[in-house]
């Protein structure tokens, strides 16, 4: 549901400024719970998602002063009477940062799921069965570390996004590697034509990258469940890698090169679609000063991305004004399904 249900505890000196405050914000309803030690109190504040980001900035501000003021965001099923004119569910920068920060925890799970998910896909290209290229992609964990990275850079955060490049190259190279070992020990290309559909790269795959890229951040700021946008994002980057990597073990150089290129092509255009709907949604940092240190890395990135997309367009021989209209109308078509 749209509403989520506030929980602070700030000073009781403080109550008069969050009334106010919650007044000025169009809060649902504003009450005042029970005092605690230390001369503060609990107070609820039911929002709504169009408020509840420039409710919560606010409230930093009217509780920094007390060490023991805290803001919890609670999940709100159902409340009566209903409230009209609720829009449609959005999470804020606040909910989304637990959730991207623990999806870059790099650990002996991840590690498992991006080197099984690599054999069973590998299976799956190898016998030319599309099922089971799908069953793989429905544990590959490429997700999150795409779009962790995407929304550290929106916010300027180092650190997440030094943990999302590691992870998600991390993850990569494994597939990479297990694929390759799969290649050395075949010794030859099999007669798949799901596997070779991999080591071509055109507009059609471009734009597949880009879709996965919106739709997983609209998912995710939606607070919906990632399962198929994950799959989407699977599908830009765990075949290629597979395929990558089985090329290589079986020397085949130049199939390798065109799996290569796909590969870098959707990680790009993941990355870059991921990032400007980020923007689009007004993730940002909250205080002045972190937005104008976050800048920099917005720019940069979007010049980036940008440009290693051109550049990549340039190399597959495609006009990149032409790549961009077919892009857009994909992403359009996606978008209003």
């Amino acid at each position: 549901m749209a509403l989520k249900l506030l929980q602070i505890t700030a000073p009781i000196s403080a109550e008069n400024n969050i009334r106010k405050m919650a007044a000025s914000e169009g809060v649902l309803s504003f009450t005042r719970g029970t005092d605690v030690e230390d001369d503060h109190a609990m107070f609820f504040l039911l929002t709504s998602a169009e408020n509840r980001q420039q409710t919560i900035d606010k409230l930093h501000n009217l509780v920094k002063t007390s060490a023991q003021a805290r803001i919890n965001i609670l999940p709100v099923d159902a409340t009566l009477p209903a409230p009209g004119g609720i829009q449609g569910q959005s999470d804020t920068r606040e909910e989304l940062y637990p959730k991207l920060v623990s999806s870059v925890h790099m650990d002996l799970t991840y590690l498992m799921l991006a080197a099984f998910s690599t054999i069973v896909a590998l299976v799956g290209l190898i016998q030319d069965n599309i099922a089971v290229v799908i069953g793989a992609m429905v544990i590959a964990p490429f997700l999150g570390p795409n779009l962790a990275f995407a929304f550290g850079t929106s916010l300027g955060d180092r650190g997440l996004m030094r943990k999302a490049f590691l992870t998600g190259i991390t993850g990569v190279s494994v597939a990479v590697l297990m694929s390759m070992f799969v290649g050395v020990i075949w010794g030859y290309i099999p007669d798949s034509a799901e596997l070779m559909a991999r080591t071509d790269v055109d507009l059609s795959g471009v734009a597949l990258a880009a879709a996965s890229g919106v739709a997983g951040v609209l998912s995710l700021t939606s607070g919906l469940s990632m399962t198929l946008v994950g799959v989407m994002v699977a599908v830009a980057l765990l075949p290629p890698a597979a395929t990558f990597g089985f090329m290589l073990g079986a020397g085949e150089l130049r199939l390798a090169y065109g799996a290569m290129l796909l590969l870098s092509v959707n990680i790009v255009c993941v990355n870059l679609s991921g990032l400007v709907v980020f923007l689009a949604k007004g993730i940002k940092p909250r205080l002045w000063f972190e937005r104008r240190m976050a800048k920099p890395y917005v720019l940069w990135a979007i010049a980036f991305w940008s440009a290693a997309l051109i550049g990549l367009m340039w190399v597959m021989g495609t006009n990149p004004m032409a790549a961009l209209y077919y892009i857009l109308n994909q992403l359009e078509l996606t978008l209003l399904s």
